[in-house]
């Protein structure tokens, strides 16, 4: 069902993963408030990993944990947003909502600005004990023995939609699932119910050309010579604008570089679609192989046929825990033969740490077709490159083991061939990731109103 009679929602993204442009959102605001109407401000900031990181951080210190550049994202639009009634809602909690939250509301006091509604979603994080059996049942022994850092399923749009419907002007949460950030406006804004599956799966899609920031316009598009974009340096982000009958038009903000493009939005349409006919998201089984798009105006292509059928019964959860260590050293080679004493240096750390599995990269001559096992680079014959920068790596449960790699990359200034110099080495904690499914109903989900909360959470 829908209501006709309801304006289109404008719904502009201003960034697509941790660590994106904190300059984004200025223009998408602007233009939001240009054409005027309902619209939302969508921030998209986690990846696979980025909860783990983010609960390190959250062990490190009780008030961190959540998107490092939050403050810098937000801060430069928060007002305009709260003063044109544009509703803001982001995943940029990670792994500590609640914190979020109230840096939000003490940036809004900063600024002079009454204090905002901000509701605080919660309930994607297993981490915890209770949740432990849970997890267990689900990955077996592959949990025993791991020291894990995150577990969070990937929830849907419905908390989302009733913290709206209560009345946030801004929703702040954890993994929540990539689209489900514009699906959750959409329900609150049109009044969908959660199985209007073929609603849900429009903008499910809409929400998926938007999750990724700038990509769909141009970003990460771009191959000069045969897909150009214009004025890359300065692409814009995109804003989609949803009907009542959950179609969409993609666009961009105005007065900004890059392009909205039919090949553009079609690659970004089957971005990490498994299956086009049944695409799983938390909400709906989206179904995008009858999907029609339609260039209708210059930077603004309509997406329409999208179906949709019945959610899945079970939530995705992924599970990330230390794994040891990655160590790396670098040193550069240049000149005649450059590239045979790259080859001569590796074949030295090969002899000299045989406790590791080395993966060797001649940065400059064979690095990114190479594999880990150095299949392609033991069958290459040496080549000519003049310039080549050796890349090692290995990784180790013990970081002992794995610190030898260090030292032996500074000992090539002079136990290796001649030449080499402007060495780098670095250490870093890995975290490797289980994957499984758990019953949607194994995981509670809610939102509260941070005035509602104790201070003391």
């Amino acid at each position: 069902m829908h209501a006709p009679d309801l304006p289109p929602l404008l719904i502009g993204c201003a960034a697509g993963f941790s660590g994106d442009r904190v300059d984004a959102a200025a223009a998408v605001v602007d233009t939001l408030i240009q054409r005027g109407g309902p619209a939302f401000l969508i921030f998209e900031t986690l990846a696979e990993r980025t909860l783990a990181l983010a609960q390190l951080r959250r062990r490190a210190d009780p008030d961190a944990g959540f998107e490092p550049l939050l403050d810098d994202m937000l801060r430069p639009v928060l007002a305009r947003c709260l003063q044109h009634n544009i509703r803001i809602v982001g995943n940029f909690g990670a792994a500590n909502p609640l914190a979020a939250a109230r840096l939000i509301r003490q940036m809004a006091g900063e600024l002079g600005l009454p204090a905002p509604r901000i509701a605080v979603v919660d309930g994607d994080d297993l981490s915890g004990t209770p949740h432990r059996q849970l997890l267990r049942e689900q990955l077996g022994a592959a949990i025993d023995g791991i020291q894990m850092v995150s577990a969070n399923a990937y929830i849907g749009a419905e908390a989302i939609a009733a913290a709206l419907d209560a009345g946030a002007q801004i929703v702040v949460a954890g993994r929540v699932a990539d689209p489900s950030l514009t699906v959750g406006p959409a329900m609150s804004h049109f009044g969908w119910r959660a199985d209007d599956w073929d609603l849900l799966a429009r903008a499910t899609m809409a929400g998926h050309l938007l999750e990724c920031g700038a990509q769909v316009c141009g970003g990460y598009f771009a191959d000069p010579a045969y897909k150009d974009v214009p004025d890359l340096h300065a692409v814009g982000y995109p804003i989609a604008e949803i009907s009542s009958d959950g179609h969409c038009v993609i666009g961009k903000a105005a007065h900004t570089g890059g392009l909205v493009s039919l090949a553009g939005v079609k690659e970004q349409l089957l971005y990490e679609v498994h299956d086009p006919a049944a695409y799983l998201t938390p909400d709906v089984v989206a179904d995008i192989s009858g999907a029609q798009l339609r260039q209708v105006a210059p930077d603004r292509v309509a997406l329409t046929g999208v179906r949709g059928h019945a959610r899945p019964a079970s939530l995705k959860v992924n599970v990330c825990h230390e794994g040891g260590w990655l160590a790396e050293g670098e040193i550069s080679y240049a000149g005649p033969r450059a590239e045979a004493r790259a080859r001569l240096a590796a074949e030295v750390l090969r002899k000299r740490l045989p406790a590791l599995n080395l993966r060797v990269d001649l940065i400059g001559a064979l690095s990114i077709m190479g594999d880990d096992a150095g299949r392609l680079l033991a069958v290459t014959p040496v080549g000519d490159a003049r310039d080549v920068r050796l890349r090692v790596a290995a990784t180790h449960a013990d970081r002992a083991q794995a610190e030898r790699l260090a030292r032996e990359v500074v000992a090539l200034y002079t136990c290796g061939p001649a030449g080499g110099g402007g060495v780098r080495t670095a250490l870093t904690p890995r975290l490797n990731t289980l994957s499984c499914l758990v019953p949607r109903e194994a995981v509670s989900v809610h939102f509260e109103m941070l005035d509602a909360l104790p201070e003391a959470m």
